[in-house]
């Protein structure tokens, strides 16, 4: 997805003022598509609620309303499918058959505390809800070159560690409001109910992990500059 967003903001350099808000728009329509076509939805969010989520989501101001606007109505009119792969469609929509799915505790960011999540592994992302019944995820994490270690905590057993070796992890995550933003954890701590389980997650996501060598590249240059700058 950062690939994408870096790539559309290339061809398109009038659209967005950055690829982050190209990130986070993107997740956004990926949710958007799943709760205006999927039937199992009986809320569908409308265009107001749709403009209204991406408040301040552009450097120094919204999103233009007829841009957001333009992208409601036409996903609204025609759903976007994989072409000629009904059935990886299907998943999409209801993010049935995972990898693999469960309860974790997953640490706060800013307030550290410990809750509950519904977490389900799907095409090289990770997904978090409140209840196993929620159709619209608290936060999206893409598995683009991320690491998984074990890692210990004073108040809970079986823990582990997603993080992107000391940058900010690239996710989404939703507000109270509903409002989609980008994450800024520089790790996500989890908490497995056993070992065993926590031996299976780690497992199963270092398998789900991508690696784009364009990342390494722009992190070493990232870490030269820093040097030359003193810091």
């Amino acid at each position: 997805m950062e690939c994408f967003s870096a790539h559309y903001c290339q061809c398109n350099p009038s659209t967005f003022k950055s690829t982050d808000s190209c990130y986070i728009v993107s997740f956004s329509l990926i949710i958007l598509n799943t709760s205006l076509h999927n039937p199992s939805v009986k809320e569908k969010p409308d265009l107001q609620h749709f403009i209204s989520i991406h408040k301040g989501v552009h450097p120094g101001g919204d999103l233009p309303t007829e841009l957001l606007t333009d992208m409601y109505e036409s996903l609204k009119k025609e759903p976007f499918q994989i072409p000629e792969d009904e059935d990886a469609w299907e998943l999409t929509l209801a993010f049935q058959k995972p990898q693999r799915e469960g309860w974790l505790l997953k640490m706060g960011g800013r307030v550290k505390t410990w809750k509950k999540r519904w977490f389900i592994l799907k095409d090289n992302c990770l997904y978090y809800f409140e209840y196993t019944t929620d159709k619209d995820p608290l936060g999206i994490i893409p598995l683009e070159n991320l690491c998984v270690e074990l890692a210990e905590d004073p108040k809970k057993p079986h823990c582990f560690d997603l993080h992107a070796r000391g940058q900010t992890v690239k996710a989404c995550k939703t507000q109270a409001d509903g409002k989609k933003v980008q994450g800024n954890h520089q790790s996500y701590r989890l908490s497995a109910a056993s070992h065993e389980e926590r031996e299976s997650w780690v497992q199963s996501l270092r398998s789900s992990i991508s690696w784009d060598p364009f990342y390494d590249t722009v992190t070493i240059q990232k870490k030269i500059s820093a040097i030359k700058n003193g810091h």
